[in-house]
């Protein structure tokens, strides 16, 4: 999932590359709802074997409610903080990146 400065807005989407997301969220270079609100900050991501098994938990997640969507990213990222992967202190590849 996504956020803006602020934390305000979440988009939760699917990619094989997060790194590259990454780079077009920050960059603008998708016009739509993330270039619109300023969603550039990744700050929880899952990685998936398959595009079907990324999808399926896209939708799911797409379906709760925001409160829910908050506990998930505090459980693993309190501060809300970036996890763009190109500046990752870690060896986690991936919102929803599918394993190549």
């Amino acid at each position: 999932m996504a956020t803006n400065k602020n934390n305000t807005t979440l988009y939760t989407g699917v990619t094989n590359n997060l790194e590259r997301r990454s780079f077009e969220h920050k960059n603008k270079l998708v016009k739509g709802f993330t270039s619109k609100y300023n969603i550039y900050k990744i700050v929880w991501y899952d990685v998936f074997d398959s595009p079907s098994e990324a999808i399926s938990a896209e939708k799911k997640i797409k379906g709760w409610t925001r409160a829910k969507k908050i506990n998930l990213i505090t459980s693993a990222n309190q501060d809300f903080q970036d996890l763009d992967p190109s500046q990752a202190q870690d060896d986690r590849k991936s919102s929803f990146e599918i394993k190549n």
